[in-house]
């Protein structure tokens, strides 16, 4: 059967594909800033919130801040002291695993390890976050927070959502105008441990994570972990606390994932890398 002239694909997004030009810029601004900073540091995002990271921009508009893929940042410090682009900055390069990005400053590090320390934010849960906490519907009248605050100082949900919930899995059923969980607004004739949409510990679906957003409750938060700093002034590299953990994690993502590769860097002998898959972003003047 002939295909269709008809048949076509549009695409709705106003997002570009990253060129040749993008990555070649954005490794010349890394390699730039090297020598016009006294510090350089590596950091981790937990849940990764791209308003949350514009706000850093804005905080830390004196710094440059990078987050791009790890191969080209590594390309861009050096790898080795032979492509070092500054003494002993090619010690931070065990450290770019994963979803990590770099910060150019001459902030004093007890000044940046203060801002990020006191930095956190809570979020919506996405698919694949693990949840924090068991969150379990009671039975009888629905709230709209799910019973996380005292009925008194709560609202039932509305109506209109009573179809929603049914079509994500809650047995719910309208009584008197009300979504109820039960035969009646006490309750009556549901399992008095109510519905449970998740289990501490257990990965979260798009079906569990939509239920959550719908109660209003979060269990994600948007953390930056500082690794690693390099200083400028004695080409030394200062690891934080946690940093030897975050690696030892990601390798037994990168196995589990089968992504990992193996690769010698600065002298710290076999550190396996792992390809993020997070876009390039380059930071604003």
């Amino acid at each position: 059967m002939p295909k269709s002239k008809r048949a076509k694909v549009y695409h709705l997004t106003q997002v570009s594909k990253k060129t040749r030009e993008n990555k070649d810029k954005l490794f010349g601004n890394i390699r730039d800033a090297i020598p016009e900073y006294q510090y350089c540091w590596v950091f981790s995002i937990d849940n990764m919130r791209n308003n949350y990271l514009k706000d850093v921009r804005r905080e830390l508009s004196d710094s440059r801040l990078f987050f791009g893929k790890t191969k080209l940042t590594l390309r861009a410090l050096g790898s080795t002291p032979e492509e070092a682009q500054a003494d002993g900055i090619h010690l931070l390069a065990p450290y770019l695993t994963g979803s990590v990005g770099l910060i150019f400053t001459n902030r004093t590090p007890e000044e940046i390890q203060s801002y990020f320390d006191n930095l956190t934010q809570v979020d919506f849960a996405r698919a694949g976050t693990v949840a924090t906490r068991t969150f379990t519907i009671p039975p009888g009248l629905v709230y709209s927070t799910g019973g996380e605050v005292p009925a008194e100082h709560d609202v039932p949900v509305a109506h209109t959502l009573e179809p929603e919930l049914r079509r994500l899995g809650v047995p719910c059923r309208m009584v008197k105008g009300k979504v109820c969980l039960g035969s009646d607004e006490q309750g009556t004739g549901f399992q008095e441990e109510g519905y449970t949409i998740c289990k501490e510990g257990e990965v979260l679906d798009s079906r569990q994570t939509r239920l959550l957003k719908l109660f209003s409750v979060c269990m994600s938060e948007f953390r930056v972990q500082l690794l690693a700093c390099w200083k400028a002034a004695d080409g030394g590299v200062e690891v934080m606390e946690g940093a030897r953990e975050y690696i030892e994690r990601k390798r037994e993502e990168g196995k589990v994932g089968g992504k990992n590769k193996k690769k010698s860097v600065g002298g710290m002998g076999e550190v396996e890398m792992v390809d993020d898959e997070e876009e390039e972003e380059e930071d604003e003047e």
